[in-house]
């Protein structure tokens, strides 16, 4: 609290101690308390006879119980005890106090617990600085007294400071023996010529030390007793030096306590992640983490998932992986400084607004704009530039690693952001785009997207703070150009094998020249190449030029001049670099440079085919073996991104920048798909172009997008059509299907719906048409986020080409279509909703045989 601002007129509040009282001239209505003791017994003393004062003013008293220590009131008539556990977090546990004192409303009185106890909940010290800095201006606010203690040896300096600048009055209590001394430390708003001095207690006064050689034996006294005494050191930083001295000396017997110990404050509080961390991260990794952090807390799951996997290879195959391998070179933004910049810019408030079931999204986008403006604490912004200072002018990129991201069951997949760096021009201006990111990324945690995520997987009431995965970019400079050879995404299960020769159990791979960003999300207009990793030369094609026309066209980079992430063409970029791996990845397409040439374009054509990479080196094998040995050391299918670093005769070493528990949709058993049925009874049918695996509904309602009618439509009308879509979606119940030409999720109209992931969660199966009307062809993009966020909540997903010969599609079974008599069409017109109640439709696919078959009942 700040001096100049204006007293309210209150009442004074008795200490329970005439003596105390005269000291600090009473206390004030709304005052924290904040006694600095070495024995808990010192306030114990001090709280007893508060308590007393107060029940007989009446007042309501609450004692808040969280610490392992023995109980500070143990009963009392007066005293309502109410029991908090601080094990769940830092979020939780001042999310629980918050509303407890919301619940009580104004005029109560508090009496907490030590809140050194909290370190041994939460580790990090600087986390009961923040939680003090949240609760005490509300209990002031609501005109409360609240008490509590600490021990200062046990804190840093920095905690020391902010508890001290917060609170409204501090007191260190001493003992010599039989002697109590008090010395008051603030007292707001409160003065006299000897307050601030140490103070005797002498039959029930407390007598000023007025006699400066007497003060100075006392302090002298006190220093003595400190002397021995352990530095004044971070309990998290404490951990870790002790961690390192076990480690230095060869002492076994601590270590692996000591492993455990650090792995559930750095890594992860989730079993199953701890268990895989406890075989391959060692104390030695864990010190290395640290001494690559900026802050303190968790590292998050992506920043957890990406060096797990990098350990199982070394330790697993080191022949392979110590070769092939690239060292990497990451950053870690501890969950800690998310919560400390929350608290550092006042948005706790805000934060708890946003927490309640009617804010939760109805409040995030106004905390959204209030982090995307708020500062950072010095301590962090020193650190920041130093983290810069590491990494000179390469580019970088900042990306989120939230506590519950890609772990078992939880992707997240897409639903944070990850922001590129440039990382020009002078320290100041670096700096400030650093900041700017980790803004956005923390901002990003209260998008619609990622909020209703988590709600539908019953995470929204569970703590989810942001960490920061900071990576070097790996690639080349290429003049203005910044880029790698190439990137993927690849995956240890193929669940959307096309063919029924192809092994589901040898994986998949999304591949790309430049940056992976055209790896993951849904690209309009282009296309990553998919291969099966037991036929890699086997593409889902009907000829060599619905191949070209199906490949990468746009490559992905760092435009270092622009300072930006952007998309060149491949045609330009070839012209413009010379230098580019094209011969390994590329092939030429001799009609089309033919062509060209005879236009006096500059060639030859390339076509981004990855026919050299896979036939000409060992990209295949390697790859296979990565996500074999990965699956192996997970004991679970995963989900992986690199990037590739190409030797001279076009050798791939890999730089693993994630890894994640691969979500797939559990098989319902063997199914039997029906005898041949009628004609007339299928609504579709297809062998291969669907994803689920074994697949055995009955639906109760389709939802379709009529595509001649969408193709009229303008493109903000067919924005309105997403969001009809979406409103469609919510009011019914039971499984529904939903069928729409070309690309579900789409940001280009014209390509097919655009709706969000979070329109449409909820149905059962997404089946995307090839339709003439738009050219609105799906995309087979297994691995982009859009996809997985299907796989995660268990949504089927078929592809229907009609004019293949081995599918059927029939969409005049359904509802028909009213007839067209006004020459303007409405958004409205090409949504046609049919409900099946009445009349069975089933849905059977079968993974061996790779068919599908939606039909009707008789």
């Amino acid at each position: 609290m700040t001096s100049n601002e204006p007293l309210q007129p209150t009442d004074r509040v008795s200490t329970g101690l005439a003596g105390l009282d005269e000291v600090l001239d009473g206390l004030r209505i709304g005052d924290n308390v904040v006694w600095r003791v070495s024995n808990l017994d010192d306030y114990r003393r001090f709280v007893l006879p508060f308590i007393d004062a107060a029940a007989h003013a009446g007042r309501q008293i609450i004692y808040l119980r969280f610490g392992e220590h023995a109980p500070i009131v143990s009963e009392h008539p007066a005293v309502r005890v109410i029991h908090i556990n601080a094990l769940g977090g830092f979020e939780s546990f001042t999310s629980r106090i918050w509303r407890l004192i919301e619940e009580h409303g104004r005029g109560a009185f508090y009496v907490c617990d030590c809140l050194s106890e909290l370190l041994n909940a939460w580790a990090t010290d600087a986390m009961v600085g923040n939680f003090f800095r949240v609760v005490c201006p509300f209990l002031f606010e609501l005109d409360t007294v609240a008490w509590f203690a600490l021990h200062p040896q046990h804190h840093s300096r920095m905690t020391l400071d902010r508890i001290r600048e917060t609170t409204q009055v501090m007191i260190d209590v001493h003992r010599d023996g039989a002697e109590v001394q008090i010395h008051p430390i603030k007292a707001w708003r409160r003065q006299s010529p000897t307050m601030f001095l140490p103070h005797r207690e002498q039959g029930g006064r407390f007598e000023p030390i007025t006699d400066s050689s007497d003060a100075t034996r006392v302090q002298a006294s006190l220093e003595l007793e400190y002397l021995h005494r352990q530095p004044l050191l971070d309990y998290w930083d404490k951990l870790f030096q002790e961690a390192g001295r076990a480690l230095a000396n060869h002492e076994q017997h601590c270590v692996d306590d000591l492993q455990d110990q650090v792995l559930k404050v750095l890594i992860s509080r989730d079993p199953k992640i701890l268990e895989l961390a406890r075989r391959y991260l060692s104390l030695e990794d864990l010190l290395t983490i640290r001494s690559r952090m900026v802050g303190s807390g968790y590292i998050g799951g992506k920043a957890t998932g990406m060096l797990i996997a990098r350990n199982i290879l070394l330790q697993e195959d080191p022949d392979t992986w110590k070769a092939c391998l690239e060292p990497h070179d990451s950053s870690y933004l501890g969950t800690d400084a998310y919560y400390a910049f929350l608290v550092h810019n006042g948005l706790w408030p805000s934060v708890m607004r946003q927490r309640s079931e009617a804010g939760y999204l109805a409040e995030a986008p106004e905390l959204q704009q209030s982090i995307l403006k708020g500062g950072f604490p010095d301590e962090i912004r020193s650190e920041l530039e130093r983290l810069l200072d590491h990494y000179g002018q390469y580019p970088i990129l900042v990306r989120s690693s939230s506590l519950q991201e890609d772990g078992f069951g939880n992707a997240f997949a897409g639903k944070y952001d990850s922001v590129f760096l440039v990382n020009q021009g002078g320290p100041e201006q670096r700096l400030a785009a650093l900041e700017d990111a980790i803004r956005q990324v923390y901002a990003s945690s209260m998008s619609e997207d990622a909020l209703v995520y988590r709600r539908q997987r019953g995470l929204h009431q569970r703590e989810e703070p942001m960490a920061l995965l900071i990576q070097r970019v790996n690639g080349r400079f290429h003049g203005r150009y910044y880029l790698p050879d190439a990137a993927g995404v690849g995956v240890s299960r193929n669940t959307f094998a096309w063919d029924s020769s192809m092994d589901p159990e040898a994986g998949m791979v999304r591949l790309v020249m430049g940056l992976g960003t055209r790896a993951v999300d849904r690209i309009e207009g282009d296309h990553a190449c998919v291969m099966a990793l037991d036929q890699p030369g086997r593409h889902p094609f009907r000829n060599q030029d619905e191949s070209y026309r199906f490949s990468q066209h746009l490559v992905d980079l760092l435009d270092l001049q622009e300072g930006a992430l952007t998309t060149c063409p491949l045609s330009q970029l070839a012209q413009d670099v010379p230098a580019l791996p094209l011969p390994y990845l590329a092939e030429v397409d001799r009609p089309a440079s033919e062509r060209a040439e005879q236009l006096g374009l500059a060639g030859p054509v390339w076509r981004l085919t990855f026919t050299p990479l896979v036939k000409r080196s060992r990209f295949i094998e390697r790859l296979s073996r990565l996500l074999k040995t990965l699956e192996a050391g997970y004991r679970h299918p995963v989900d992986v991104e690199f990037t590739l670093h190409l030797d001279r005769q076009g050798e791939p070493s890999f730089n693993l920048v994630q890894c994640r528990p691969l979500a797939t949709i559990g098989e319902t058993g063997p199914v039997t798909l029906p005898e041949e049925p009628d004609p007339k009874r299928v609504l579709f049918r297809t062998e291969g172009h669907f994803m689920g695996g074994n697949i055995n509904l009955t639906l109760d309602r389709v939802i379709r997008i009529d595509a001649s009618v969408y193709s009229r439509l303008t493109t903000g009308q067919r924005y309105e059509v997403a969001r009809l879509v979406g409103e469609a979606v919510r009011q019914g119940n039971g499984h529904t299907l939903l069928i729409g030409p070309g690309r579900w999720g789409t940001s280009s109209p014209e390509l097919g719906v655009p709706v969000r992931f979070a329109d449409i969660t909820g149905v059962s199966v997404l089946v995307e048409v090839s339709e003439k009307a738009g050219d609105m062809v799906p995309d087979l993009s297994y691995g982009s986020h859009f996809f997985q966020d299907l796989v995660e909540t268990g949504t089927a997903y078929v592809a229907l080409f009609p004019d293949d010969r081995q599918c059927l599609y029939q969409p005049e079974l359904l509802e028909p279509a009213p007839r067209q008599t006004e020459p303007e069409v409405r958004p409205e017109d090409a949504i046609l909703v049919t409900t099946t109640v009445d009349r069975p439709l089933h849905l059977r696919a079968d993974v061996i045989s790779h068919r599908l078959i939606c039909y009707f009942d008789d």
